[in-house]
C-alpha cells in the first residue's frame, strides 16, 4: 500500500489520515448521512434490469457501515456480498451476513475475475480514480458490471466560495468532473451503460453545524495545503458573514455535485 493517494488536480490525500477521518467517524456516519443514503439508493435504483438476479458475487467497495449492503442482498439473493473497506470501524458497523474484508481498493485482495458487480458509493473520490477502475476492470468478470456514484467539482462549492475570502489554505478536496470520469472508465476497459450528473443539496441551520455534520461522514479531508492550525475567531466569523448571504428559508446549504455512472467490462 502505498502512503499517498492522488486525487484530481494532483491533490495528495495521506490514506492514513483517510483512514483515521473514517475511524472516528464510525459512531457518527448513520446519523450524518441522510444524502450519502439518498444517493445509495438512486445508483440502486439506475441498475440495468439487464443484471441478472442470479448475479453470483458482489463487491460493495467501500462499504462504510453497510447501508448499501441489504439492498443488494434484496436485489440479488443469491449472490454472496463482499464488504471491502479501509476502515475496520466502519467495517465493524457491518450488520448485514457477508464476507469481511479490510482493504484497499487500489490493491483489492481478490483473484482475477472473480465479481460479477462491482458496487461502490461515495468512496473512490478519495482514492486514485485511474487506479480504483484498473482494479475493478481486474476482479470483474468478462461483461460484470460497474456501479459507481462519486462526487463532481461543484461538491462544497458554497463551502470554498466562504472561505476564499479568508485564508489562501484549502478548505475542501477537488474533484473530477464527470467526463474525467467516464473517460478514465473508458481506458480502463468498461463501456458506459449509463451516466448521470446533478446536484444533492444538504440545509444547516449554521456553519459550525454544517462543518459538524462534514467531519461525522468522515469527508473533511482535503490534502495538501490545508491548515493545520487553529482559525482565529476573527476569521471564521468573516466566513460564516459569507456563507450568511447564501441562507434560504430551508438554512445554509451545502452542494454535493454527484457523479453516476453505471458501465460494463468489455468481453477482452
Amino acid at each position: 500500500m502505498t502512503n499517498a493517494i492522488k486525487t484530481t488536480a494532483g491533490t495528495r490525500l495521506s490514506k492514513a489520515r483517510v483512514r483515521a477521518s473514517f475511524e472516528r467517524a464510525a459512531p457518527t456516519y448513520d446519523s450524518a448521512a441522510a444524502i450519502q443514503r439518498a444517493i445509495c439508493d438512486e445508483l440502486l435504483a439506475a441498475l440495468p434490469a439487464t443484471l441478472p438476479a442470479a448475479t453470483a458475487r458482489v463487491l460493495d467497495a467501500g462499504c462504510g457501515t453497510g447501508y448499501a449492503l441489504p439492498l443488494l442482498q434484496a436485489r440479488y439473493p443469491a449472490a454472496q456480498l463482499i464488504a471491502l473497506d479501509l476502515s475496520g470501524a466502519m467495517l465493524g458497523r457491518v450488520a448485514t451476513p457477508c464476507c469481511r474484508i479490510g482493504g484497499d481498493l487500489e490493491h483489492l485482495p481478490l483473484a482475477d475475475a472473480s465479481v460479477d458487480l462491482y458496487w461502490s458509493s461515495l468512496t473512490v473520490q478519495w482514492c486514485d480514480l485511474p487506479r480504483v477502475l484498473a482494479e475493478a476492470a481486474r476482479v470483474l468478470r468478462p461483461g460484470g458490471h460497474l456501479a459507481l456514484a462519486t462526487l463532481g467539482p461543484a461538491t462544497f462549492h458554497e463551502l470554498r466560495d466562504a472561505f476564499a475570502g479568508v485564508d489562501a489554505y484549502r478548505h475542501t478536496l477537488g474533484f473530477h468532473t464527470a467526463d474525467e470520469v467516464e473517460c478514465m472508465t473508458a481506458t480502463a476497459g468498461f463501456v458506459t451503460v449509463n451516466r448521470k450528473n446533478g446536484p444533492k443539496i444538504e440545509n444547516q441551520p449554521d456553519l459550525k453545524s454544517l462543518l459538524r455534520a462534514v467531519k461525522a461522514t468522515g469527508a473533511n479531508q482535503v490534502g495538501d495545503g490545508q491548515r493545520t492550525g487553529l482559525m482565529s475567531r476573527t476569521a471564521f466569523q468573516r466566513a460564516e458573514a459569507a456563507y450568511e448571504g447564501r441562507r434560504t428559508p430551508a438554512g445554509l446549504p451545502l452542494t454535493y455535485d454527484v457523479v453516476t455512472l453505471l458501465a460494463r467490462k468489455t468481453a477482452a
